[in-house]
C-alpha cells in the first residue's frame, strides 16, 4: 500500500493525467491464453479513461485464478477469503465512500462459495463494480466442477460427469430486489469488453457484469472453444454498450431496451444464443450507503479510526 503513495502519489508535482503504465503491477502469472489478461487490462483503460488516481482505487477480491488480480493492479487491494469479497467490499465502501471499490471473482468464489453473500450485495444495492469472470470451472483447484460447468463435464470432482444443468447467473440477478445495472461481455469481444467495463465504471450503484472466458488448462473448449463457435446476440440501444464491427462478426444485433425490467429478465434467461451487452440498468435506485448514510450518520471527521483502519490493512500487505 505505501508503494502506491509513494510511486504514484507526488504532491509537489500533481497529476494530471495518468497512462496505463500508472496501474501496472507486477507481471501476471496467469497462463497464456487466459482470459484475465484481458480482463486486467479493461479495467486498466477504464481507470486511464477515467483519469482515476490509483490511490483512489480499492480493488477486492477473493480466492481463484481471477483473484490474483489486485496483485496485477496498481491500487490499493485486498486479496480475501474464498467467497468473501463482496462483505470485504462493503466494508470499504462504508468506511471510505470517497474511494472507488472494484470487486473480481471467479464462477466459483462468486455463485457458489460466496452465493449468500452475491444475492444479498446485490439487494444492498451497494456502490461497487463487481465482475465475474466465468471459465465455467475451478481452475486453480485443477478442474473441479462450479456452479456454470457444462451438464456431463469430466471434472476432478466428477469424474463421471457432471449430473445438473449449469446455473444461469444472469436469471439469478434479475430475479432479485434491488437490481441496478447487469451487463454480460465476452474476452473474445475485446471492445466490447472494455466498454462494458467502462459503462460499470460510471453506474452508481452495484455494476454487475458476468465475462465469459474459456481456461485454456482445464476448460479449452468452454464457450465454444473460446468463442470462436459459441451464438451470442449483441444487445443494442445507443445509451447502452457500444457494438463495434468485430464485434458482429460474432453474432448478430438485437434492439433491446435495458431500462425495461420485463425485457431484462426476458433475456435475463436466454443462454443461447447467449446475449451480450447492457442487459438492465436502473439509475433512479438509490445505493446503500446513501440510504444508510441518510438516515444514520453521515461520513464524520474519522481521522483516527482511519488511521487505525490503515494500520490494519497494511499488516496484510504484499
Amino acid at each position: 500500500m505505501k508503494n502506491i503513495i509513494h510511486d504514484s502519489m507526488n504532491e509537489n508535482c500533481a497529476v494530471t493525467s495518468h497512462t496505463l503504465a500508472d496501474f501496472e503491477s507486477e507481471l501476471p502469472r496467469w497462463c497464456k491464453g487466459c482470459g484475465d489478461h484481458g480482463v486486467l487490462t479493461g479495467i486498466q483503460r477504464a481507470l486511464k479513461k477515467n483519469n482515476i488516481d490509483p490511490e483512489n482505487v480499492v480493488s477486492v477480491s477473493g480466492i481463484g485464478c481471477s483473484s490474483r488480480l489486485p496483485h496485477y493492479l496498481r491500487t490499493y487491494g485486498f486479496h480475501g477469503l474464498h467467497g468473501r469479497a463482496l462483505p470485504i467490499a462493503t466494508g470499504v465502501r462504508l468506511a471510505r465512500p470517497e474511494s472507488h471499490v472494484l470487486v473480481v471473482m471467479g464462477d466459483g468464489d462468486c455463485f457458489s462459495i460466496g452465493g449468500n453473500h452475491w444475492l444479498h450485495a446485490i439487494r444492498y444495492n451497494i456502490n461497487v463494480v463487481a465482475l465475474v469472470l466465468d471459465n465455467n470451472i475451478y481452475a486453480l483447484t485443477k478442474k473441479q466442477a462450479s456452479p456454470t460447468t457444462p451438464d456431463g463435464q469430466l471434472t476432478n470432482t466428477t469424474p463421471r460427469g457432471t449430473y445438473l444443468e449449469p446455473m444461469n447467473p444472469l436469471s439469478v440477478v434479475m430475479g432479485m430486489t434491488n437490481v441496478s445495472f447487469l451487463a454480460q461481455s465476452a474476452t473474445w469481444l475485446p471492445n466490447h469488453l472494455d466498454a462494458t467495463i467502462e459503462k460499470a465504471w460510471s453506474h452508481h450503484g452495484l455494476s454487475f457484469v458476468r465475462i465469459l472466458q474459456r481456461c485454456p488448462v482445464y476448460m479449452p473448449q468452454g464457450f465454444g472453444d473460446g468463442g470462436k463457435n459459441y451464438p451470442v446476440v449483441l444487445l443494442e440501444n445507443e445509451q447502452g454498450i457500444p457494438i463495434d464491427q468485430t464485434a458482429l462478426l460474432r453474432g448478430p444485433a438485437q434492439p433491446h431496451d435495458h431500462t425495461d425490467i420485463h425485457a431484462a429478465q426476458e433475456v435475463a434467461h436466454t443462454s443461447e444464443p447467449a446475449p451480450m451487452g447492457l442487459i438492465y440498468q436502473n439509475e433512479r435506485l438509490p445505493a446503500y450507503e446513501d440510504i444508510r448514510f441518510s438516515r444514520t450518520d453521515k461520513p464524520r471527521d474519522r481521522s483516527d479510526f482511519l488511521r487505525r483502519l490503515d494500520g490494519t490493512l497494511d499488516k496484510f500487505a504484499v
